[in-house]
């Protein structure tokens, strides 16, 4: 069998471990197909400009936005309410998700009103987090936690809950403590999942970004993006979603690299 026939048999085996070369490869040409589809819809002529602007038009709206410091302006605000709201919405429900996940009757208690809310639409809170804080920082901020929060506590509790029961037995066979069990085993060993749930949250988070900043804000990436179509600026539209996507892709990595190097072992 050639070595072509070999990759080939490992690409088609699932979870067969593939060059390095060959993946970092691939993830260039998924880039270089999406952008050649882009060039080919609007400089083919195919999709009017008003509709689908050029990347060429996205890149000199940033330029122009750059040059006075107005886009570095709007993304600092925008950073600010994803990991303001993120870390509250974090700090909150990791501890309790653990303690639904380890305790049946936090469990009994808190499930109900968690499943209840966390159906419900975000967009429809705004007009009513604006009557109960305000019009600032905070309002967009609530929003954050309101839509991230509650996913967080079930995903949370979830990945506590599936911890083998045996290794549990075990540390109570060690001789460990009730307080020790969910410090020491149920803790670490829910690690790995913890840190795949904040990484698929944080990307909920930056989702949420433009529906607190659609209303009654001032600044931030979703800001622009409202008062651009209002101008018809559709390149400055696809420059503020093409930065929330960039941006989003950053803390998606950033919280992947964390989780190679806090838990190796889980690898």
């Amino acid at each position: 069998m050639s070595s072509a026939s070999r990759l080939l048999q490992r690409c088609l085996t699932p979870k067969a471990a593939l060059p390095r070369q060959l993946v970092l490869g691939a993830a260039a040409l998924s880039w270089l197909l999406m952008l050649g589809a882009w060039c080919a819809l609007s400089y083919g002529g195919l999709v009017p400009a008003m509709f689908l602007p050029t990347p060429v038009d996205v890149v000199m709206a940033g330029w122009h936005l750059a040059e006075d410091g107005t886009l570095l302006e709007h993304i600092g605000a925008s950073v600010e309410v994803v990991l303001v709201g993120f870390a509250v919405s974090s700090a909150l429900a990791i501890p309790l998700g653990l303690f639904m996940g380890s305790f049946r009757l936090v469990q009994a208690l808190l499930d109900p009103p968690v499943n209840f809310i966390r159906y419900l639409p975000v967009t429809s809170f705004v007009p009513l987090f604006i009557l109960w804080i305000g019009i600032g920082l905070e309002q967009r901020v609530a929003v954050i936690i309101f839509g991230v929060f509650f996913q967080q506590l079930v995903m949370v509790s979830d990945v506590c809950r599936s911890v083998s029961k045996d290794l549990v037995n075990a540390s109570y066979t060690l001789g460990c403590k009730r307080r020790d069990v969910l410090l020491h085993v149920l803790g670490p060993a829910s690690l790995p999942g913890v840190l795949d749930t904040l990484r698929v949250t944080i990307g909920w988070a930056w989702t949420y970004l433009v529906v607190a900043e659609l209303v009654a804000a001032s600044s931030g990436l979703g800001y622009i993006s409202l008062k651009a179509m209002r101008g018809l600026q559709v390149d400055v539209i696809f420059l503020a979603i093409a930065v929330i996507g960039l941006l989003g892709l950053l803390t998606d990595q950033i919280f992947r690299v964390l989780r190679m190097k806090v838990c190796a072992w889980a690898q």
